[in-house]
């Protein structure tokens, strides 16, 4: 790795962005790069499985108690040395989560004194792009580089065909597609024939296998409780394509008929 990676993490709720993102982090830590992951989602699950199953403050809860946020009370040090930062979210039917994600970025970014000398910054986004606030991260040039996650169901293809199309609104390169299975019929043959016809690429296809929901449950990554497993070495896999990844193209969103098409 040359330069600094600050690559964003899209995708429909549910679909295991933080679950990926969290693997990739620990993954790429091993390999000796200095990582931080930024958890855009107001659940504040991204760092949870770095950090043995603890919960830490995000940003907008101590902005809300009026505290001059400082480095130690937002930064958290996780699995291998990864750094591990949560956004938050507005409180529960008040405010907007887009918005929330644009002022606590602005906050980290005055107090983080060292996210400069990371090699890897991840930002795990949640959900579509339908709200200015998710894209905060390309819209304020900290990232550089977009990966969408998806399953070879429809709902899932529909919302990062959605992102597709956000993304090539605000003129940002799409780096690949990243396949989290879900046990579909041909779902790879699916999501990487998808990855074609947009213009991009299948990063990695991560198999459904329960030990990812067991190391979760007990607060791990998969690097962590179970490094010798065949899922961590996907992970692995994964985390050293994007680390040497350096294309990306500006998708083409496919439309709705052969997005059906492809699925059936």
């Amino acid at each position: 790795m040359t330069a600094q990676k600050r690559i964003a993490i899209y995708g429909k709720g549910g679909i295991g962005k933080s679950s990926t993102a969290s693997n990739v982090a620990a993954a790429c830590a091993d390999d000796g790069y200095r990582v931080m992951i930024i958890g855009c989602d107001p659940k504040s699950d991204s760092s949870i499985t770095l950090l043995g199953g603890r919960r830490i403050p995000t940003i907008l809860d101590l902005l809300r108690q009026h505290i001059d946020v400082t480095e130690k009370d937002v930064v958290f040090e996780g699995y291998k040395g990864v750094k591990c930062v949560e956004v938050g979210g507005p409180e529960p039917g008040i405010g907007c989560a887009g918005r929330g994600i644009i002022v606590a970025i602005q906050e980290l970014s005055k107090v983080c004194r060292f996210m400069a000398d990371m090699d890897l910054i991840i930002y795990d986004v949640p959900g579509d792009i339908v709200c200015g606030g998710f894209v905060a991260p390309i819209r304020k040039g900290l990232v550089n580089e977009a990966y969408i996650l998806t399953s070879g169901e429809y709902m899932p293809l529909y919302a990062a065909n959605n992102i597709c199309r956000g993304l090539a609104r605000i003129n940002t390169p799409l780096s690949g597609i990243i396949c989290n299975s879900r046990s579909v019929t041909r779902e790879e043959e699916i999501v990487r024939k998808f990855s074609e016809e947009i213009g991009s690429k299948l990063m990695a296809f991560i198999p459904k296998e329960q030990i990812v929901q067991d190391c979760e449950r007990d607060g791990f990554s998969v690097l962590e409780k179970a490094p010798d497993s065949s899922i961590a070495g996907v992970y692995r896999e994964l985390a050293r394509s994007i680390v040497n990844n350096n294309s990306s193209v500006l998708p083409e969103a496919l439309e709705d008929e052969r997005l059906r098409e492809l699925t059936r």
